[in-house]
């Protein structure tokens, strides 16, 4: 048999360009082995730091961790990023099964480390007595010291055993939530076979919707709740019947009676943390997460999103009145509006307005040149380049994988970029990485392997990939965060790239987004993709001025959000509440739409109960402040100023979390960010004299 000479290929150099992931070898029967002796190597690894004779110095036991990941003690590593990469990319049955099946195995080895006495006592000593240190050394001992604490080192065995159970517990139901989440999404269709049910709906909806439905061997249109499918829909669909059922099927994703009901799932996941917190000492679990958070408590958050309810609601509740005057106007005095007729006729309304849609753009926003726009500006900005590179394996033929050379020509990453929907794909966008940026004992800088994952408008027969401004904005947003990722420079990968707090991670990401409605920017890559014209000057005028429609009613949805998420993650005492009545009480005073009883958001809200921001929502809200107020430095010396942009890289970009971001942020800035630019942005607050 042939099989036997086969080789498990995370057992073996990649022999691959830049040592990328051999997608291509990689079966679904290597995972688990890999993952079983990744744990192997990393207790090998552990033993050998405990058990050294001489005394604990920051060489032998704190960067012992980091910088012994060479090939051989890094697999577990390895393996993990690639395995849950893929379960949100493209995921099978098989992937699922074996997530459940390795979840808790993770987690119980992950507990293993952090609570390992002999490995903390050593770091304890470290953290004592050490050398002097860098400033980038020392950040990296206080955060290894505190992670230990945190993960509960000072706790009596009998509260680490507790805590133990608790961490496994939280581990298995966010795995859960996703997997429900993701089934109960592309478990709904929409399926139209009477061309008449497609009044309102523009081409690029139907072809995508006819594109659909050809895939899945049926006749006519099927629609479905990814982001491009669903939300053209809900624009331009004139069926009221229909967009309720679509809207309907969003809103109550997970609070079905059946297999996937995610209420009981977010009411366990909510107790075990506030339980998790109360064991580490703290009072909630915001308490807990906000200790390492640029606001700090929970004082700060509420002040925050307080302030934006202030600045905001009046505004807010003006724009939802127009919406509602214009409905009754088309429909009748006695019009009741209801949630899924928001954006149907907020769009007509924008178009009465400003003579502008979503789709009169489109044709300019071909994918290849929106590509080209972007890297494009990366070039001006930083003086970077993108190659693509057919030689770099992919994990599915809608992946693009590209080589990214600095300014002096010189090699800084590879960036992947996987643009549509797919049945085993998330919904929602997001960045992440395959190999994190270090430098090695041998001063070899090791690049990052960076990769964008979204969810665009997918090209159809008819015609190529044409997106909304909303989608050039996503893919901008993500791309902030890849430079973020690319431009890392540091020496520790856990302290490189992205690895900085979270209310700090989405500052280079909505930076970004500034540039979409920049005519500067538009003019580079905005062209007719039939006639190969640009994007008109009077049209770019209107997005300028439509820019701030329904800016209110929007920001009170993301500030909503910021306090249920807030609510959840302030108590003190067990939660036994029911979910449904609790959100809806929990965040009405940023609510400025009546509410449906039978609706929910918590059942579905992935970010607070499976990724990673609990008690962290507030972070875009809190990143806008900055990034508004970092924007307004450009606009003063130019959009493309390369002196800012190299100012921003080296002060921002190339730091990750060697210092603390409002130090890094003040460096570049050269004083404290106010609130007034994003006030100013959005029109709220009126432009004066000053800068």
């Amino acid at each position: 048999m042939h099989n036997q000479a086969r080789k498990n290929p995370f057992f073996e150099p990649y022999n691959t360009p830049h040592n990328t992931v051999p997608f291509n070898r990689i079966r679904l029967e290597d995972f688990e082995e890999a993952f079983i002796e990744g744990i192997r190597r990393d207790n090998e690894l552990i033993d050998i730091t405990v058990n050294n004779p001489d005394k604990p110095t920051f060489d032998n036991t704190i960067i012992n961790g980091d910088e012994n990941r060479d090939g051989y003690y890094d697999l577990l590593s390895r393996v993990s990023t690639v395995f849950f990469n893929l379960l949100s990319a493209e995921t099978s049955d098989g992937m699922d099964a074996l997530a459940q099946k390795m979840q808790p195995i993770l987690t119980q080895h992950a507990n293993d480390v952090r609570l390992n006495k002999k490995l903390f006592e050593r770091t304890r000593a470290v953290h004592l007595h050490h050398r002097r240190l860098t400033q980038e050394e020392k950040k990296l001992l206080d955060d290894s010291y505190d992670s230990f604490v945190r993960s509960g080192a000072l706790l009596c065995d009998e509260d680490k055993e507790r805590l133990r159970k608790l961490t496994e517990e939280v581990s298995i139901l966010s795995l859960q939530f996703s997997q429900n989440l993701l089934k109960e999404s592309k478990a709904f269709t929409l399926h139209i076979t009477d061309e008449q049910q497609l009044e309102g709906l523009p081409d690029t909806a139907r072809d995508a919707a006819a594109q659909a439905a050809k895939e899945r061997g049926q006749d006519g249109w099927i629609f479905t709740l990814d982001n491009p499918s669903y939300s053209p829909f809900m624009t331009y669909s004139t069926r009221r019947a229909l967009r309720q059922q679509m809207y309907m099927a969003k809103n109550t994703e997970c609070i079905h009676d059946n297999t996937e009901n995610n209420l009981d799932i977010c009411k366990r996941i909510v107790n075990l943390r506030r339980e998790i917190a109360q064991l580490l000492g703290f009072k909630s679990y915001a308490d807990y997460v906000l200790k390492r958070r640029m606001a700090g408590n929970a004082r700060n958050v509420f002040h925050l999103l307080d302030h934006l309810i202030e600045a905001y609601k009046t505004t807010a509740t003006k724009e939802i009145d127009a919406v509602e005057r214009l409905a009754r106007s088309v429909e009748g005095k006695n019009f009741q509006m209801q949630p899924w007729d928001l954006g149907y006729y907020s769009h007509k309304l924008k178009l009465r307005k400003y003579n502008i849609d979503a789709e009169m753009l489109r044709p300019y926003f071909e994918l290849s040149r929106v590509i080209n726009g972007v890297f494009g500006l990366a070039n001006r900005l930083y003086g970077i380049t993108f190659k693509e590179n057919k030689d770099i394996p992919v994990y599915h033929p809608d992946v693009k994988a590209y080589e990214v050379f600095d300014k002096d020509g010189s090699y800084l990453a590879v960036f992947y970029a996987d643009f549509y929907p797919r049945t085993g794909k998330q919904g929602g966008a997001w960045m992440t990485e395959y190999q994190g940026q270090s430098i090695d004992r041998r001063g070899k800088n090791i690049r990052p392997h960076v990769s964008v994952v979204m969810n665009l408008s997918k090209p159809t027969d008819e015609r190529p990939a044409l997106l909304t401004l909303g989608e050039v904005e996503t893919f901008l947003h993500e791309f902030g965060h890849a430079l973020h990722g690319m431009f890392a420079n540091t020496r520790f990968e856990s302290l490189s790239g992205t690895n900085v707090w979270w209310d700090f991670v989405e500052l280079p990401s909505q930076f970004m987004e500034n540039f979409a409605v920049e005519k500067d920017f538009l003019r580079t890559f905005a062209f007719h993709y039939q006639t190969g014209e640009p994007m008109p000057d009077e049209l770019i005028d209107r997005i300028k001025k439509s820019r701030n429609f329904m800016v209110a009613y929007n920001c009170m949805r993301q500030v909503s959000f910021g306090i249920l998420d807030m609510a959840y993650y302030t108590r003190r005492d067990v939660f036994d509440e029911a979910i449904i009545p609790f959100e809806k009480k929990a965040w009405e005073k940023a609510i400025v739409t009546p509410q449906l009883p039978d609706t929910c958001m918590t059942a579905q809200f992935s970010h607070i109960m499976a990724g990673g921001y609990a008690a962290g929502y507030y972070s875009y809200k809190w990143a806008e402040v900055l990034d508004a107020d970092a924007f307004s430095v450009f606009k003063r010396h130019g959009i493309f100023d390369r002196k800012t942009a190299q100012r921003f890289r080296d002060c921002i970009l190339s730091k990750g979390g060697t210092e603390h971001p409002m130090d890094l942020y003040e460096r570049f800035r050269g004083g404290k960010p106010t609130i007034d630019a994003l006030l100013r942005r959005n029109g709220i607050k009126k432009n004066d004299s000053k800068k």
